[in-house]
């Protein structure tokens, strides 16, 4: 049975655990990412309010059933540096998504694909998870790697698949089962 609240989950590099409102200085520092606005619940405004908005939505995720929100942070400093998401809609199906973002100064160090691993490594404690999905633009190689990395295997693309500001954008979908 999947708990009922978010857990902490820790690697060597990074501890996946649940936002705290002072962790919106990482939200902050992508709300003029050319990407991550567009395709989630991130604020472009850059304003402390509205990141402290952000980290509250992420907050009450599971209780609205909408699943798992975590920060990713830094094991050493427990800085918040991305989000990291297991949503649940289809897990009467067997089915959650995954999705991530990292803020600029953490990207290609290999802290995402640590996160994802160890994300994933639970979630696949729980028999009533049999599929984990992705979907990763086929522009972004840095994400789509790091999901074969964790042992998502591509199994096609999706043409229109997800509104990306104002226009339908293709997305490769990943997948990794049990």
């Amino acid at each position: 049975m999947v708990p009922d609240h978010v857990p902490t989950l820790e690697s060597d590099r990074v501890r996946l655990r649940a936002w705290r409102l002072e962790d919106a200085p990482v939200v902050q520092a992508v709300a003029d990412d050319p990407l991550v606005p567009l395709i989630t619940s991130v604020p472009t405004s850059g304003t402390l309010d509205d990141a402290e908005a952000f980290v509250r939505r992420q907050q009450g995720r599971l209780d609205e059933g909408s699943g798992y929100a975590f920060a990713i942070a830094l094991a050493d400093t427990d800085e918040a540096c991305g989000h990291i998401g297991l949503w649940t809609r289809h897990l009467d199906d067997g089915r959650v998504t995954l999705g991530y973002w990292l803020a600029p100064a953490h990207r290609r160090r290999g802290l995402l694909t640590e996160a994802l691993a160890a994300l994933c490594e639970w979630a696949l404690t729980f028999d009533e998870i049999t599929r984990l999905d992705l979907f990763v633009e086929p522009w972004n190689e840095g994400s789509w790697r790091a999901a074969e990395a964790c042992g998502f295997e591509r199994e096609g693309l999706l043409r229109n698949w997800q509104r990306v500001g104002d226009e339908p954008k293709d997305m490769y979908v990943y997948a990794r089962t049990r």
